[in-house]
Order: structure tokens, then C-alpha cells, then sequence
């Protein structure tokens, strides 16, 4: 399964803002990761609207995590930033021209494997991926932009 660049993006903001542990300017995100601040700022504005982020405008706005690492779930956090969940075209009956539908046992293996997929990263957190073994290095990598 391949994951959209909006979940890819999601992770990375999530990551950083643990590490960050406060507040922080988009363009902070934007620098340590190479990517556009204008992709940023749609992230961002969706993770807010999630509850993942708390964020302030104007002069000594910023973002901060909105909720312990801890407590954020990585298939919970997925599954609200896919916004694809059809993976083959059956999956949606309002566009499926398949004439295999009804007979073809491809779309429940599909829906089972999907399913699988996101139950195990149910059992990581937003902790166990930016704040366990990794984190000094990935500290230092990702805060080293702001100097």
C-alpha cells in the first residue's frame, strides 16, 4: 500500500512537533524536511482541525502537538489522512464497470489486508516512532536547520 504525500507530510509534522516539544513555526517544518511551506500549511490546518495540533495565529503564534505522543495512535492518525480508501475500482459502487463483481473474492482479500495494515500500526504511537530509540539523531537532524 502505498501512502498519499498528505499522510507522508502528517508524520513528518507529528514527528517534529514531538521532538520540538513546544511551539513552532511552519517555516521550521518547511526547512528541517525540504518540503514546500504552502503543502505545510494544508497539513497543518487539517491535523489542527484532527486535534493532533493546537495552533495560534499572529505574532507569537506557532503550533505545538495537540495530544501526548503517547496517545496518538498511527492507524487511527492514517486512517483520518487517507483520503483514498478505494483501492480497487469494486470498492466503489458508484464507479465499479468491473463484471467480475459479486463472484470475485479480490475485493474482500483487499479489505482484509487493508484492515491488517492499518490494525498494526494501531499498536504504535507517535512516541514509539519519534521519541524511542532514534531520538537524539533524529533531533539533531531535524532541529539542526534552526541554528
Amino acid at each position: 500500500m502505498k501512502l498519499s504525500l498528505f499522510s507522508d507530510y502528517s508524520l513528518r509534522v507529528l514527528i517534529y512537533a514531538s521532538i520540538k516539544n513546544g511551539l513552532f513555526q511552519l517555516q521550521d517544518v518547511s526547512q528541517a524536511y525540504g518540503i514546500s511551506r504552502n503543502h505545510l500549511a494544508q497539513v497543518v490546518h487539517r491535523l489542527g482541525q484532527l486535534g493532533y495540533l493546537e495552533t495560534r495565529r499572529g505574532r507569537g503564534g506557532g503550533c505545538r502537538l495537540a495530544q501526548l505522543p503517547e496517545e496518538v495512535r498511527l492507524g487511527r492518525l492514517l486512517r483520518q489522512t487517507e483520503n483514498q480508501p478505494v483501492v480497487v475500482e469494486c470498492f466503489d459502487p458508484v464507479t465499479n464497470t468491473c463484471s467480475l463483481s459479486g463472484c470475485c473474492r479480490v475485493k474482500g482479500a483487499l479489505a482484509e489486508a487493508m484492515t491488517a495494515f492499518y490494525t498494526s500500526l494501531d499498536q504504535y504511537t507517535l512516541a514509539d516512532i519519534a521519541l524511542g530509540a532514534q531520538r537524539e539523531e533524529i533531533t539533531r537532524i531535524l532541529l539542526s536547520t534552526l541554528s
